[in-house]
Formats: C-alpha cells, sequence, structure tokens
C-alpha cells in the first residue's frame, strides 16, 4: 500500500470536510461541484481498491487478506452511498449525510493502513 494514496485521500477527503462544513453552517444543499470532488475522490479510491489487491497478491508481509479487501471495498462503497443519499434528500441533511460518508472514509482510511502495517 502506497503512502501516497493515503495522503492523497486524507487531503481530498480534508478538502471535501471543509467545503461540506461551510454548506451546512450556511444551511445549504449539497452542489453539483460538491459531488465532482466527492467522483475524484472516489477514482482515487478505486484506483487504490486494484492497487490494494495486486499488493496483496505481491506482498510477502502477514496481512488478513480478508479483512484487508473487505476494508478496500467498504471504503470504495462509502461516498457513492452518501452521494445517493444526499441525492434523494436535496436539504442541509443530505450534505450532513454526505460529511459522515466523507468522515467514514477517514476513519475507514486509518484502519486500512493499519492492516496493511499488520496490526490487527
Amino acid at each position: 500500500m502506497s503512502p501516497w494514496v493515503l495522503g492523497a485521500v486524507l487531503v481530498l477527503c480534508g478538502i471535501t470536510v471543509i467545503v461540506l462544513v461551510v454548506h451546512l453552517v450556511r444551511d445549504r444543499a449539497a452542489e453539483d461541484s460538491m459531488f465532482v470532488l466527492l467522483g475524484v475522490t472516489e477514482l482515487v479510491l478505486l484506483g487504490q481498491l486494484v492497487a490494494g489487491c495486486v499488493a496483496l497478491a505481491n506482498t510477502e508481509r502477514d496481512v488478513d487478506g480478508t479483512l484487508f479487501v473487505s476494508y478496500l471495498v467498504g471504503v470504495a462503497l462509502a461516498l457513492p452511498i452518501g452521494a445517493f443519499w444526499s441525492l434523494a434528500e436535496r436539504t442541509r441533511a443530505g450534505t450532513a449525510v454526505v460529511l459522515l460518508a466523507v468522515l467514514t472514509v477517514v476513519a475507514l482510511e486509518v484502519r486500512l493502513d493499519a492492516i496493511w502495517a499488520g496490526a490487527a
């Protein structure tokens, strides 16, 4: 697993969190530009899913493969689920749902890094 990908995901999530908090404070629903930012983050997460599976197949490390792949899939699904929920709820609550999805990605990424490092 590349620390660059982890860093990229965390930076993108940090930018997204700032934008979402501003929208929540201003009592605004999620806008299209926000979904573009989520799409870019999702592309990085899908790349991480593929690269993580390849890295798992080629590693000599003691990594629980089932747990690792399930976290990779889970982190890749969190943003689309939050985005679709937000599209169904075009209010401030929908923006809060996207914020929770982004924070979930951050938590899963930290745990994914720990799993790769060998912490069970």
